[in-house]
């Protein structure tokens, strides 16, 4: 008899991954054929930007192109946020995948046909808008997506959650907004969403490629202002001021030693940056006060904590050897968790980009200190975030133009690629690869 089970399972796993293969197979053709639409709706998104929480026109292309899928939709989440919701045939998990929605106060500078020419107010500044970052790719890719597993829906073992997330790069001073808020007003409940997968465009990774990191994979992201107060004073008498210029160029060096000297650099990179510094208004008036604004970027969460702890012991107490005082407030306004890739999730998936790619296409990453929101899900759910290629063929990495600039570049054949890959992290994952 347990021969018989036995074998009626292996028959049944067999089964399985066949149908799986060959849904695979399907994806493969379809976003291969999807590439002009993946193109044309890129460059509509990248000509029109709107900037984080002001997503209105982006919305509503992506929700009216959902609900002709039959996908059930969600607007107005988490301020101009959407949510798909594909159930399949069968029984199963359900997967969530994101794409963000927001673009940049950046003013394009590449000669392109559909090259950005909006301008707009953000926080008070009239500023230009750009795809710096290559969200526009993103959503174009996930309403690919959309469109190949609606396609076979009664063939989906679960549900796909479709989350196109605004303010990515942050909400307007004073809001909430992006992947917290997104989480906040429950995007991972009504279906509870059991894994989470993301990509990321990268402008110095060649297109046809995949890149990727298990654990800290992106930093933990931190602002803070730093407010040094002391006596102010006529710049000829110095000795009857308590100088808070002086006190906040000791405080600067003296946080440069943070990651050199407290942090072991064998284990993770760490960033203490001072962005601003901002006190006084002539050459002869020591000032009362200094405020500084920073950033602090960590690929743990103990990290995260030493050098939350440490730029506060050092800016305080550095303040009061000086007869001065510091506050510190960190964070200040934003605070994004490590972008964290569930290391066993991640194991049991890479064989999935690895076919979808080809084997040597696809290669683990170093860590980077930039930040991503992403992080906010994965607190919750086991996450993947992986990159996939943008840079043209051939071209030289160190001349290509970084993310958030104006000369931002992104070769468009590589989108069907990662069309692919979501698709498959999805269909093996609903098979059981992933769990």
């Amino acid at each position: 008899m347990k021969k018989v089970y036995l074998l009626a399972l292996l028959l049944s796993t067999g089964s399985a991954f066949a149908q799986t293969e060959a849904l695979k197979a399907k994806v493969s053709q379809k976003a291969d054929a999807l590439q002009p639409k993946l193109v044309a709706w890129r460059r509509d998104f990248h000509e029109h930007p709107e900037l984080g929480n002001h997503e209105t026109r982006t919305a509503d292309i992506i929700a009216k192109h959902l609900r002709s899928l039959g996908i059930d939709v969600k607007t107005g989440v988490a301020k101009t946020g959407v949510v798909g919701i594909l159930k399949g045939g069968k029984p199963g998990p359900v997967v969530a995948l994101r794409a963000d929605m927001d673009g940049l106060p950046v003013v394009e500078r590449v000669n392109l046909p559909f090259a950005s020419k909006v301008k707009t107010t953000f926080n008070g500044t009239e500023v230009g808008v750009m795809h710096a970052c290559g969200h526009d790719t993103h959503m174009s890719i996930l309403m690919g997506v959309a469109e190949v597993l609606s396609g076979m829906k009664n063939d989906l073992h679960g549900t796909v959650k479709f989350i196109f997330q605004p303010a990515e790069e942050g909400p307007p001073f004073g809001e909430e907004g992006g992947a917290e808020l997104m989480v906040k007003e429950g995007v991972l409940q009504n279906p509870k969403v059991d894994v989470v997968f993301g990509l990321h465009i990268n402008a110095q990774t060649e297109v046809g490629k995949i890149t990727y990191r298990p654990g800290g994979t992106m930093a933990a992201v931190n602002d803070m202002q730093i407010v040094v107060k002391g006596k102010q004073s006529h710049g000829a008498y110095p000795w009857m001021s308590i100088d808070p210029i002086v006190v906040s160029a000791q405080i600067i060096n003296a946080l440069q030693t943070i990651v050199s000297r407290n942090l072991n650099v064998t284990e993770n990179a760490a960033v203490v940056t001072i962005g601003s510094i901002n006190g006084g208004n002539r050459s002869n008036i020591i000032p009362e006060k200094v405020e500084m604004m920073g950033t602090l970027r960590a690929l743990s969460r103990e990290d995260e904590k030493l050098l939350i702890e440490r730029v506060k012991q050092i800016a305080t107490k550095t303040a009061e050897a000086a007869g001065a005082t510091a506050e510190v407030k960190i964070p200040f306004s934003v605070r994004y968790p490590v972008t964290y890739n569930d290391p066993a999730l991640t194991a049991k998936m890479l064989p999935t980009l690895q076919a979808a790619a080809g084997a040597r296409n696809v290669a683990e990453k170093p860590a980077v200190t930039g930040a991503e929101d992403f992080s906010f899900y994965q607190e919750k759910v086991p996450g993947l975030f992986f990159f996939l290629g943008g840079m043209p063929k051939g071209a030289d990495v160190s001349k290509t133009a970084a993310h958030h600039t104006p000369d931002f570049y992104i070769d468009e054949s590589g989108f069907s690629l990662g069309v692919k890959a979501l698709c498959d992290l999805t269909l093996d994952y609903m098979a059981g690869k992933g769990k």
